[in-house]
């Protein structure tokens, strides 16, 4: 089986809350977390347990599982925990009441992130605008001439950072056929991209990619397989060019040392030294949503 290391399009937090069980603590927070926290509502779809943490109602989704720590992250689903099966529910929730504030404004960041998503939907008609290489596209939608499958991107004379994307399409093209036509032009655009940056990287790592597919995963930026296989998320290209590259990098590197260990992120480091500074824009910048 071959061995594959992701790179995940998650909004965990990039050290989620790992508490060892011998050490559950049973304390209350010296504030009182009405004091704290907003009064608010959040429900995991797969919730099988609520708990109340200052004035905000949480239900999450509790796994067990055979380990030795009590574990939580927070995603776009909401809170899960993961602890082991001897630990009580009682000592469960103690290390939530401790971890409240941190829960809570996890809750609150995916949700305000959620809403800027919904607020990025792009209706694909004449003047509509995406990000492209960290700068706007503007569509011109030309409607005038049969079809073709030349999309020309144009730089703007009024602002360095708006080019013109002149779709052809059908006069009776509708949205979804627009979106088609403008995706295909990114997605060329997208693997031209990739192959130059890796073939830019590969030798600073001392590495060979050996092939490039574009991948349309909802949850993932890229994949490196054992066997010099990358496949990179073609939404990237919405990306400035240095979150692009640390992407790319991140990749690269796997093909070095296939884990997350220290030593993976000292080979990134080598290339990429602010790489912890892409990756929080990676994570926290909203993106078009595809529909």
């Amino acid at each position: 089986m071959k061995a594959f290391v992701q790179l995940a399009l998650d909004w965990l937090d990039p050290k989620p809350a790992m508490v060892p069980a011998e050490h559950l603590a049973s304390n209350s927070p010296a504030l009182p977390l009405s004091e704290v926290l907003l009064a608010a509502e959040f429900v995991h779809p797969k919730a099988n347990r609520s708990i109340d943490l200052g004035s905000s109602k949480v239900a999450y989704c509790l796994n067990r599982s055979k380990r030795s720590t009590i574990g939580m992250s927070v995603g776009p689903d909401g809170l899960d925990v993961r602890a082991p099966r001897w630990v009580s529910l009682g000592a469960v929730e103690a290390v939530l009441l401790e971890k409240a504030e941190w829960i809570v404004r996890k809750l609150q960041e995916v949700q305000e992130r959620q809403r800027q998503m919904q607020a990025t939907i792009i209706e694909w008609r004449q003047g509509a605008t995406l990000p492209f290489l960290g700068d706007t596209l503007v569509l011109d939608i030309n409607s005038e001439r049969p079809p073709n499958t030349s999309l020309t991107a144009l730089q703007s004379t009024a602002d360095a950072a708006v080019k013109t994307l002149r779709v052809s399409v059908a006069q009776a093209a509708s949205q979804a056929q627009i979106r088609d036509a403008v995706q295909a032009w990114l997605m060329q655009q997208a693997k031209a991209n990739f192959i130059q940056r890796l073939n830019h990287f590969a030798p600073q790592l001392g590495v060979s990619w050996k092939k490039l597919s574009l991948s349309n995963a909802s949850t993932r930026w890229g994949t490196a397989g054992a066997d010099g296989a990358i496949r990179l998320n073609w939404r990237l290209i919405h990306f400035k060019q240095d979150i692009i590259d640390y992407v790319v990098v991140h990749e690269l590197s796997h093909l070095r040392v296939m884990n997350h260990s220290p030593l993976f992120w000292d080979t990134v480091r080598a290339v990429v030294p602010d790489y912890a500074q892409r990756r929080a824009q990676l994570k926290d910048e909203a993106l078009p949503r595809w529909a």
